[in-house]
């Protein structure tokens, strides 16, 4: 019965030393960091080191907290720029809990945290786009100017009104970065980086800017059709214009050829029937019969003098030759 009595004692002190070595233990891996705390308030320092632990037990406690870095996307807002137009913003940043005593502190644990990102950085962004102009949001830096076509004169777009840019989108997000840091080191959060996801236009004024977009292309169209027109107009004045004066010198060289055959075929002949008088009447002859054939027709009426020069082969075979 002793025996039995010991073993019992031996098993419910070896149960309760369990029991308080359980309470007593506790680890910590690598992605956490433990904030102990006694009757709800924190005791020492944060434990940041990994491995196996020990503390009071049943009256500590342990509070993980993570140690690594966090994400924050915000929610997509609506809000106007310096120039008034109404773009949906949505931003998203990196943290870190850098304090974990103050951190457990003032927020106790992620949830409130992030509520406390949500307003401080949405805050901050909301003034920093309601400070500059929709350009310094779009644009990634200064350095980059707006594309712009080479539009023909007297056409009319927006994108030759807009200001050059000042600092452009990273700059804006280091602004924002700068102002939202300080804010968040009193719950112990660091924050590592902020920035734009996605800018686009408001839905009740995308339409009006897809209209206004495709209006001032219409207008670019019709102006380059315009001057294609007019440009096309003059090459076909050009045509006809050098076309009339290559026609004009090539009617210019062909009388001037037909003039030095005409010229070379009368010295010809000059030469072939000037050698005597019987040949000045045979050439005389030829010409007149020439004449009177492209003259005279089946249906043609022809009134001569006697005296006629065309007449005087046909009184006879053998005109007498005039005295000279």
């Amino acid at each position: 019965m002793k025996a039995i009595g010991g073993a019992i004692i031996f098993g419910v002190v070896g149960l309760v030393a369990l029991i308080v070595l359980s309470g007593a233990l506790y680890t910590v891996p690598m992605t956490e960091q433990v904030i102990i705390t006694q009757f709800g308030e924190t005791v020492g320092e944060p434990i940041t080191n990994a491995g196996l632990h020990v503390k009071l037990p049943f009256v500590q406690d342990v509070n993980r907290i993570e140690k690594r870095v966090l994400p924050w996307d915000g929610e997509p807002s609506e809000m106007p720029t310096k120039d008034k137009t109404y773009i949906v913003a949505d931003a998203f940043g990196r943290w870190r809990i850098s304090n974990p005593t103050q951190f457990f502190v003032r927020l106790r644990d992620l949830r409130r945290a992030e509520s406390r990102l949500d307003d401080i950085l949405g805050s901050e962004i909301r003034n920093a786009i309601a400070k500059h102009q929709l350009i310094e949001i779009v644009r990634t830096t200064k350095g980059r100017s707006p594309m712009r076509d080479d539009l023909p004169e007297n056409v009319s777009t927006n994108l030759a009104g807009w200001r050059a840019i000042e600092k452009g989108r990273s700059l804006v997000e280091a602004e924002i970065f700068e102002n939202a840091a300080p804010k968040l080191i009193d719950f112990g959060i660091e924050l590592l980086d902020v920035r734009f996801k996605r800018i686009n236009y408001n839905q009740s004024v995308r339409e009006q800017i897809y209209q206004r977009m495709i209006s001032e292309r219409q207008q670019i169209a019709e102006r380059f059709r315009s001057e294609g027109e007019e440009e096309a107009a003059k090459i076909l004045g050009d045509k006809e214009k050098d076309l009339q004066a290559i026609e004009s010198e090539a009617y210019q060289r062909i009388q001037e050829v037909q003039g030095e055959a005409d010229a070379k075929a009368t010295e010809i002949y000059a030469s072939a029937f000037n050698r005597s008088p019987e040949a000045v009447d045979f050439y005389e002859f030829l010409k007149t019969m020439e004449t009177l054939e492209r003259v005279l027709s089946k249906d043609s009426t022809l009134i001569l003098t006697t005296d006629s020069d065309l007449f005087k082969y046909l009184k006879g075979p053998e005109p007498e030759r005039s005295s000279k």
